[in-house]
C-alpha cells in the first residue's frame, strides 16, 4: 500500500453534512440547545463521517469541518489579533451563484497563535477516532496565513484598521507567518502528521479582473504572489520532518458556486517556489487552465494532486476521461509525483453542494477505483 501522503486518491477535507446535523445547528442559532448539545450532536456526525470515509477506502481521515460554519472564518478569527464581524455590504466577495453569508473577518489587534484554540481540541477528538491501527491517519485542514492577507489588503472592504495597528506591513507579514509557525508546531504536539493549508487567494491572484482591479489600486499582483510565497515558506521554516503539509488551491465553492476563474500561468512561478509537500489543485473544468504551469514543478519531490472529478455536481465523471487527463499532466510531472481528488470539498460552508451524500461517496469510489488502475503496483 502506498503511505506516503497525498495518497494517490485524497481529499480535500469537507462533506455534506447530514440532515440531524443542520437540524441541531438551526436549534443551536435558536437558543433552541445549548453549545453542549450541538457538540454532542458534532461529535455523533464525525464518528459517523470517519466510519463511512474507511468504508470508501480512503486513509486520509478529516472531520469533514464539521463544527465549521465556513472553511476558514471559524479558525481564523479565533486567533489572536482577529475577529469576526457583520459586513453591512455583505461578504466582500460576489460568487458566481448563490451569494456567501454576509460574515467576515478583519485584524483587530496584533496577530498571534492562540494556545488555546478549540481546532486543537476538535483535532484530539478526530485522532482518537480515526487513527485505529488501520493504517489511517486523521488530516487536519486550516485556512492559509495568507488569507488574512487578502482580507486586510487585496480585499478589504472598508474596514480594515491596519495601518493603526502596524506601523510598518512587514510587521504584519512577519506576525502572520510566526502565528502560523506555532500553529504548525502546536498540531504537530497534538500529534497530527498530515496537515493542509486551504487558500483561494492565489486564485485570486489568476482572475484577470482581480488582476486589473489590483493594478488600479497601485497593488502590484506579482509582489503580492512573491510576498505570499515568503510569508508561507516561512511559516513552514520549521516543520518537523515527518509532518506533511499541504495546499490546495481553490477559485471558491459556495452551494455550488464559484469565485474566481483562470489558470495557474500567473502565479505558477511563485506558487511552486513555496515548500509544501503536495498541492491539490483544481482541474476539474476549463476555468481552471492547463498543465504547462506544473513545469515549475520540475525537480521538486511535492505532490501534485490533479482535482479532475468536480464536488460542485452530482454528474459522474468518465474514468477513461480521468485517465487520459492523468497521463496529459505527466508529461510535466512524472506519474510517480501525481495524485487524483475532488477539485474542492463538498461542502466548504456549511450549506454543502448541490448534490447528496450518495453522490459524494460515489465520486469518492471513482476516484478510488481510477487510483488503484493508473498506480497498481
Amino acid at each position: 500500500m502506498d503511505v506516503r501522503f497525498p495518497l494517490r486518491a485524497d481529499v480535500v477535507g469537507s462533506y455534506l453534512r447530514p440532515k440531524y446535523l443542520h437540524q441541531a445547528r438551526a436549534e443551536f442559532k435558536e437558543g433552541a440547545i445549548d453549545r453542549m448539545a450541538l457538540t454532542t450532536v458534532e461529535d455523533r456526525a464525525i464518528l459517523e463521517l470517519v466510519e463511512q470515509q474507511k468504508a470508501a477506502g480512503l486513509k486520509a481521515i478529516t472531520d469533514g469541518e464539521f463544527r465549521r460554519s465556513w472553511w476558514h472564518i471559524d479558525f481564523l478569527e479565533n486567533l489572536n489579533g482577529v475577529e469576526g464581524y457583520v459586513p453591512e455590504a455583505g461578504y466582500n466577495q460576489q460568487f458566481k451563484g448563490k451569494d456567501a453569508p454576509s460574515y467576515n473577518i478583519r485584524v483587530s489587534g496584533k496577530v498571534s497563535f492562540n494556545p488555546n484554540h478549540p481546532f486543537l481540541a476538535h483535532f484530539d477528538f478526530l485522532k482518537k477516532a480515526a487513527e485505529t491501527g488501520d493504517g489511517s491517519v486523521a488530516k487536519a485542514t486550516i485556512p492559509s496565513p495568507t488569507m488574512i492577507l487578502r482580507q486586510e489588503i487585496l480585499a478589504n472592504d472598508g474596514s480594515s484598521r491596519l495601518d493603526e495597528i502596524y506601523a510598518d506591513v512587514d510587521g504584519f507579514y512577519h506576525d502572520l507567518a510566526q502565528t502560523y509557525r506555532d500553529a504548525i508546531q502546536a498540531y504537530y504536539a497534538h500529534g497530527c502528521r498530515y496537515l493542509q493549508f486551504d487558500d483561494t487567494n492565489w486564485a485570486f491572484l489568476v482572475d484577470a479582473d482581480k488582476r486589473d482591479g489590483l493594478v488600479a489600486r497601485g497593488i502590484d499582483p506579482d509582489k503580492i504572489s512573491d510576498i505570499c510565497t515568503q510569508i508561507i515558506n516561512q511559516s513552514l521554516a520549521d516543520k518537523p520532518d515527518d509532518l506533511v503539509i499541504t495546499t490546495h488551491i481553490c477559485r471558491g465553492n459556495h452551494a455550488s458556486s464559484w469565485l474566481f476563474s483562470g489558470g495557474y500561468e500567473p502565479v505558477a512561478k511563485a506558487l511552486f517556489a513555496t515548500h509544501y509537500d503536495g498541492f491539490f489543485l483544481e482541474y476539474d473544468n476549463d476555468r481552471a487552465g492547463d498543465f504547462a504551469p506544473l513545469r515549475y514543478c520540475e525537480g521538486k519531490e511535492a505532490r501534485i494532486v490533479l482535482g479532475l472529478v468536480t464536488s460542485k455536481f452530482p454528474e459522474l465523471e468518465d474514468s477513461e476521461l480521468i485517465k487520459a487527463r492523468i497521463k496529459e499532466a505527466s508529461d510535466y510531472v512524472p506519474l510517480d509525483n501525481l495524485c487524483i481528488s475532488p477539485q474542492c470539498g463538498f461542502a466548504s460552508t456549511a450549506e454543502g453542494n448541490k448534490l447528496t451524500i450518495d453522490d459524494q461517496w460515489n465520486k469518492i469510489r471513482l476516484l478510488n477505483q481510477v487510483a488503484d488502475q493508473v498506480w497498481a503496483s
